[in-house]
């Protein structure tokens, strides 16, 4: 009797072991999976990216000389990154949209090193309509996903989602988003100049806030012309001369283009959309604003937003234009976002891919099979339909 009692009790414990070490084994697999699909991958992917390099021109330098090279800024431009907001954001979506910004944001400015990040517009969801306190969360939460070191500067252009599309803004919303992020128009650096252009005030009817658009647009115009005379024309004063290489413009709207017909490569907008005609002062700006900006500020580079979707437009005089894709999940399966090698002189542009949502899903959803495997074979119930085929089998080849 107490020899039996002894047996069962040791059978019990031998199990209780089993099933202990089972546990752990599945604790153990499914935190790895959990840091491989929130945090490994994205080092993984993004680690294969690199800033492009510029070509040295033939005959740099004289009589054997080396130029000494230009400095070059390193810069990353991103858009369309659409924090969800108190209304239309469920707190799951939420969740999953802003981790992913955050983990490839972070990781890209610790491999990357950027000396200077440029939002594109429509940073925010909800910005066009968000209550003070709405707009005050997601600020702070705007600023925890896309918190930096000091030594790199943020920069950001607003977007239709962000101030409202023209009928919706006011000079409310335009003042609470210059207050988060820097007002300045002009931004210069290493010899570099950008031009931040509020797209969303270009409507070119004549509005209170589109004419101060435009003077001010006028005026930076201005500045850049006579900074690119050596000696300063009349009409140009004493003010500080800014670099003489001509400015890159930084937009939210893209400038006029009929569709993305033109278009190509895997983040392109899809087949079904390519041929939708774009709708001036909608999807991008108007055929005569445009004409404006190009004329206005001689522009050897611009970069803009709002489809989502990539594309690169040549314009008058050999102008590109780069259409950045969205950087988030939500509006895009592929993210990316693009990296800049600039000199006052020259500039060499490069993609950088984030992991994909539907290879992540993927990646769970194989682990979960696995893990299912894992704990039913112990039990007998995977084994014995295996063991059921292989007989099977042998009766079949015997007949």
């Amino acid at each position: 009797m107490a020899s039996s009692q002894l047996g069962a009790r040791g059978q019990c414990l031998r199990l209780l072991k089993t099933r202990g070490f089972l546990l752990l084994k599945l604790s153990a697999a499914i935190l790895a999976m959990l840091l491989f699909c929130e945090f490994l991958i994205y080092y993984l992917v993004i680690f294969r990216c690199s800033w492009p390099e510029l070509k040295t021109p033939e005959g740099a330098g004289t009589l054997g000389a080396p130029k000494a090279p230009e400095p070059v800024l390193r810069a990353m431009f991103l858009a369309d990154t659409h924090l969800l907001g108190a209304v239309r954001g469920h707190w799951l979506d939420k969740l999953r949209r802003e981790w992913q910004m955050e983990r490839a944001f972070q990781t890209a400015v610790w491999l990357l090193q950027p000396e200077v990040v440029f939002i594109l517009g429509d940073i925010f969801d909800e910005g066009k309509w968000s209550s003070p306190e709405a707009w005050a969360d997601d600020v702070g939460r705007f600023w925890k996903v896309f918190r930096h070191p000091p030594h790199v500067q943020l920069r950001a252009v607003a977007g239709n989602h962000d101030i409202g599309f023209h009928y919706q803004m006011d000079t409310y919303r335009i003042k609470r988003f210059e207050k988060v992020f820097n007002p300045e128009r002009l931004f210069s650096w290493k010899g570099i100049n950008f031009v931040m252009v509020n797209s969303v005030a270009l409507e070119g009817d004549g509005c209170d806030i589109c004419s101060r658009a435009e003077a001010e647009l006028l005026e930076i115009s201005h500045w850049l012309n006579c900074s690119r005379e050596e000696h300063s024309p009349r009409g140009c004063g004493d003010r500080q001369r800014l670099p003489a290489s001509a400015p890159i413009l930084l937009q939210h709207f893209p400038l006029y283009r009929r569709n993305d017909a033109n278009c190509s490569g895997e983040d392109a907008a899809p087949p079904d959309e390519k041929y939708t005609r774009f709708k001036e002062r909608y999807d991008v700006l108007s055929w005569e604003v445009s004409r404006k900006l190009l004329w206005w500020l001689r522009p050897r580079l611009i970069l803009s937003g709002h489809t989502h979707s990539a594309c690169e437009v040549q314009h008058r005089a050999g102008v590109l234009e780069v259409s950045v894709p969205s950087f988030s999940w939500r509006n895009r399966n592929n993210p990316s976002f693009i990296m800049g090698s600039i000199t006052p002189m020259d500039y060499a542009l490069a993609k950088c891919y984030l992991p994909r949502e539907d290879m992540v899903l993927t990646t769970y959803c194989v682990a979960a099979g696995c893990l299912m495997l894992i704990t039913l074979i112990p039990t007998g119930l995977v084994s014995a339909p295996f063991h059921f085929g292989q007989r099977v089998l042998r009766k079949f080849k015997t007949m």
